[in-house]
């Protein structure tokens, strides 16, 4: 088999075995035995859960037992529905890619190989494994199909369907394990990550629901915080992550849980609290990558752009994401580094390219980064076709809205930008959009509102957007003073009797406790303003 993979190196090819395996009859229904080398058909660390909470009997004389090692561990944070270190992950691969060898029959062994491969293929962004992972997905289901009790390898098509953003895949696999067995908790992420790629965020919280009720703990409690965050509700988001973070006990999930505290902080544009809770998990597990990324967006926030360049640098040696190269090219930019932001995006367009090749769709990213500095037509066929495949997330909505409005199309924009601030998220860059295309249609009090809404949020959100973000908002001036000319009352007037209409002396109040003495009068209420039309004005782009 090929050599146990490290990260950012280039693979050999997968040397699977050959094709057309022996079917073998479905397993068991309860299935009680490890996945080493000698267990032929278990379920992926099915078991060793429970080996990792054997304890040694009190004023026992025996030894302890032996800490697991690293295919133990990988198997029980996949049991547990925790993200194993990638060390343990590459002991996993390694494992299996022996086992199958030899036993080319065992189709849940092929299972645990494929998801395997997916996961590795999305943590080091490296498509390569992706390839591997369908192969041995297939390998698992031509041994055992589906239909016959092999779900894992369902789950397993479902998670790399996400990983390549093929949300209505992922949704198809995770609804049919779903509804042949609404109990398998496995199903329930891979829904949850569909779901919120495709927009449905009502039923992302549904499954997210069904996910804790049948899977406690820390990636129930992290899931949840998830759910919090996409419906706006900041303050719990931020208490139910920090449980998932005080929960979680391996390094890789404690990580991934300080990470996403990292990310909460950033978003409601505190970059000092950010920063702290990326570098504790960079502490806890170095090989982090995301958190470096994390952490370089915080040091730009703090005005730190040196340190930030150096960890950018180091995240797009070592995971070459889009995303990450596109933020490094615009940090350039930001600092008038010309020749650098063309390096980045050069290479930005070479990964998008080598993406589509390898099945998996970037084309949000793409769409960023031809809005804003490329094609803003070629961006918006790009969202046209993704909106039109059921893809309608927040970020969707939002990147087609700007779009439209880089290619001129501002009216259309309009829509899709309401669209992407009413699901919730409270994201600075979706304010700031809205604004910016409602004060090119002439709507400054909305825009002025959309535009302090998203410097409030996070002054910091981008070093290339947040500054138009203050220059629109300038532009606009502050709004007159009582309201808009046409909503102000008309001016009072001492009124002028008229020669034909007698003045009535104004009555004299009875002083006596009965007649409401030493009372003030009530206040009588005025009319209520009538609404205005938007005031035009000039044109206002980003």
């Amino acid at each position: 088999m090929d050599a146990m993979p490290q990260q950012n190196q280039e693979q050999p090819a997968s040397t699977l075995p050959p094709q057309g395996a022996t079917s073998l009859p479905p397993p068991p229904a309860s299935v009680r035995t490890t996945l080493r080398r000698a267990a032929v058909g278990a379920m992926a660390g099915a078991v060793l859960v429970a080996g990792a909470v054997i304890a040694v009997p009190d004023g026992s004389d025996e030894a302890a037992p032996p800490l697991p090692g690293p295919v133990a561990r990988a198997e029980t944070a996949a049991a547990a529905g925790s993200p194993a270190s990638l060390s343990d992950l590459t002991a996993l691969i390694g494992d299996r890619q022996k086992w199958v060898e030899t036993h080319p029959s065992d189709a849940p062994s092929w299972a645990v190989l494929g998801t395997a491969y997916a996961e590795w293929g999305r943590r080091s962004a490296d498509a390569a494994y992706f390839t591997r992972a369908e192969q041995a997905l297939q390998r698992s289901l031509a041994a055992q199909p589906g239909e016959r009790g092999n779900t894992a390898a369902w789950v397993g098509l479902g998670a790399l369907a996400n990983a390549r953003h093929d949300y209505l895949a992922a949704k198809k696999w995770g609804e049919t394990v779903r509804a042949r067995s609404p109990r398998t908790w496995t199903a329930y992420p891979v829904l949850i990550d569909a779901y919120n790629g495709l927009g449905e965020y009502a039923a992302a919280a549904k499954a997210t629901e069904k996910f804790a009720s049948l899977r406690k703990g820390a990636p129930a409690l992290a899931r949840t915080a998830q759910m919090y965050r996409n419906q706006g509700w900041r303050e719990d988001a931020l208490a139910t992550a920090q449980e998932a973070a005080d929960r979680a006990s391996a390094p890789a999930e404690k990580a991934a849980a300080l990470h996403r505290l990292g990310d909460l902080a950033a978003e409601r544009g505190e970059p000092a609290e950010a920063l702290a809770q990326y570098d504790a998990a960079l502490r806890t597990d170095p090989g982090h990558l995301a958190s470096r990324a994390g952490r370089a967006r915080a040091l730009v926030a703090l005005g730190r752009t040196d340190e930030a360049q150096t960890d950018y640098r180091t995240v797009t040696a070592k995971l070459p994401r889009p995303e990450y190269v596109l933020e490094l090219g615009e940090l350039y930019e930001s600092l008038e580094l010309d020749g650098d932001a063309r390096t980045q995006y050069e290479k930005l367009r070479t990964l998008l390219a080598q993406a589509k090749a390898a099945g998996v769709d970037e084309s949000l990213t793409e769409a960023r980064f031809e809005a804003d500095h490329g094609d803003p037509e070629a961006a918006v066929e790009l969202m046209r076709t993704e909106w039109a495949s059921q893809r309608r997330s927040a970020e969707i909505a939002d990147t087609l809205a700007w779009s439209l409005h880089r290619a001129g199309q501002s009216e259309e924009a309009m829509q899709y930008a309401d669209q992407a601030v009413e699901t919730g998220v409270r994201d600075a860059s979706y304010a700031y959009h809205l604004g910016a295309i409602e004060a090119a249609l002439g709507q400054d009090g909305p825009a002025r509102g959309h535009l302090e809404e998203a410097l409030r949020t996070n002054p910091d959100f981008s070093p290339l957007a947040a500054p138009l973000a203050q220059e629109a908002l300038d532009s606009l001036g502050d709004p007159d003073a009582g309201g808009p000319a046409d909503m102000r009352p008309p001016p009072e007037t001492e009124p002028t009797p008229s020669a034909s209409a007698p003045v009535k002396p104004e009555p004299t109040p009875d002083p006596t406790p009965e007649s409401g003495a030493g009372q003030k009068p009530e206040p009588t209420p005025s009319a209520a303003p009538s609404p205005r039309a938007a005031k035009p004005s000039a044109s206002a782009s980003a």
